[in-house]
């Protein structure tokens, strides 16, 4: 549709007073639809996807078959692009609408407002900071740009954040039995079909079951309880393998491991091996403070109480204080709000440092990363193991030479007994020596 030669015909069209460039109307896209496919509810489906979005009445995502303006849809907010859909970018995207639209919003964006800046208190600093961001670099642009780029951003949030009264078109898929966007939802005569429901359930209820359905298939295959583990179930057969290939510094990871790491950038961050091979990445980037940074809060956040402080005392040195040895760059209101926090040190002192460094990697390193080769290299060498069979006779004597795992606290005092000796075996800096020596009260 958007060929230059045999697609429909796109030409700079004047929106009040702005000139819109590539801007199409409804009745060339249905008159080409009619043509070409002989269905000319195509574009309705287009429009409610967001494949194609409106320039004037951005409620209804519909088709008109009049002078209505319409464009294409950047393929970057393309749904088949599947980026997780969270809270965080649509608050800051609703205080950037806050702030342009000098707090007059629509009745289900305040309340959707007012319930993001309610449960994320937390953090709210950081998202009206990231959203006067976004809306100062906003007016830098050109106005048509400014214009063209709204439209885009609030049809990708029509369609997953719907208004009250309407049917999201990810809910029920290209196969959905009714217009999502039609003011009575008509019944339909198959049981199977999920729209009755819409009239027992509330929209938050409903998303939640489409939710719930979308994560169960995603992760049906890694579900030890729903799929079978390769190469056997450990609980079932006494065989350890299982767990020696998904140990967390192994030195191949597993196929299904690996593509656990492309299903979001938390999955990546919650594997240590897949940290490992991130870290990687990082460092042929000279970006590698940045995952070093991000474990540091972590370790602060569950470590002990006493020694609190001193960690936080510590990744200011080492990442934030002017001339650090790995500094990282985080603007100057993250920076203010953090050095202010760090007066009254707790375990939640640089959540906001914390988070501006974890969207610029899922944002930017994530996506370079699942391309690059150090991730391709990792899922080339990944292994596929095969299922091991047991006979009855050999689970048996599985059970018989089985031993009990060492307890947590034995495992503890076996790492500090292997320490120690590292320690003792390393050799010894006279001049640290001395210098601790001076410094002791006489």
């Amino acid at each position: 549709m958007q060929d230059p030669k045999s697609g429909v015909k796109s030409q700079p069209q004047r929106l009040v007073i702005t000139a819109i460039p590539h801007a199409v109307t409804g009745e060339d896209i249905v008159n080409w639809l009619s043509e070409r496919l002989l269905a000319r509810s195509v574009g309705s489906m287009l429009a409610a996807l967001g494949y194609i979005y409106p320039l004037q009445q951005h409620k209804r995502l519909v088709i008109r078959a009049d002078a209505s303006l319409y464009r294409f849809q950047t393929p970057y907010f393309w749904p088949t692009q599947q980026w997780p859909v969270e809270d965080t970018d649509y608050a800051i995207y609703l205080a950037k609408r806050n702030i342009r639209k000098k707090g007059i919003l629509e009745l289900h964006e305040q309340e959707q407002y007012n319930h993001l800046h309610k449960w994320m208190n937390h953090k709210w600093d950081f998202i009206v900071m990231q959203a006067k961001e976004q809306y100062r670099a906003a007016k830098e642009r050109k106005k048509p740009d400014r214009v063209v780029f709204e439209c885009q951003e609030r049809a990708y949030w029509v369609v997953h954040r719907p208004p009250p009264g309407t049917v999201s078109a990810m809910d029920f898929g290209l196969e959905r039995r009714a217009d999502p966007n039609a003011n009575q939802v008509q019944e339909s005569v198959s049981t199977c079909s999920l729209i009755p429901l819409s009239r027992n359930f509330s929209r938050c209820s409903l998303f939640s079951v489409v939710s719930l359905v979308k994560y169960s298939s995603t992760y049906q295959s890694h579900d030890p309880f729903l799929s079978r583990p390769l190469p056997s179930n450990p609980w079932h057969t006494d065989d350890a393998t299982y767990w020696t290939l998904n140990s967390h510094n192994v030195e191949t990871p597993t196929k299904q491991r690996v593509e656990r790491w492309t299903f979001s950038f938390a999955e990546l961050l919650s594997d240590p091996r897949g940290r490992d091979d991130f870290r990687l990445f990082l460092k042929k980037e000279f970006s590698g403070e940045n995952l070093a940074f991000w474990e540091s809060c972590e370790d602060l956040k569950w470590g002990t109480a006493a020694t609190m402080k001193e960690k936080a005392e510590q990744i200011y040195k080492t990442f934030l204080a002017r001339g650090a040895p790995r500094w990282i760059n985080i603007d100057g209101k993250t920076m203010e709000i953090t050095i202010k926090s760090l007066k009254h040190p707790h375990r939640y002192v640089l959540d906001a440092a914390q988070t501006h460094i974890y969207m610029l990697m899922k944002k930017d390193s994530y996506g370079r990363y699942l391309k690059s080769p150090v991730f391709k290299e990792t899922q080339k060498k990944a292994i596929a193991p095969e299922e091991h069979k047991f006979t009855d006779s050999q689970l048996e004597q599985n059970a018989r030479t089985r031993r009990p795992s060492l307890s947590p606290i034995v495992l503890r005092q076996l790492e500090a007994e292997r320490r120690a000796k590292m320690a003792a075996a390393a050799p010894v800096d006279i001049t640290q020596v001395m210098s601790k020596l001076s410094r002791k009260p006489q």
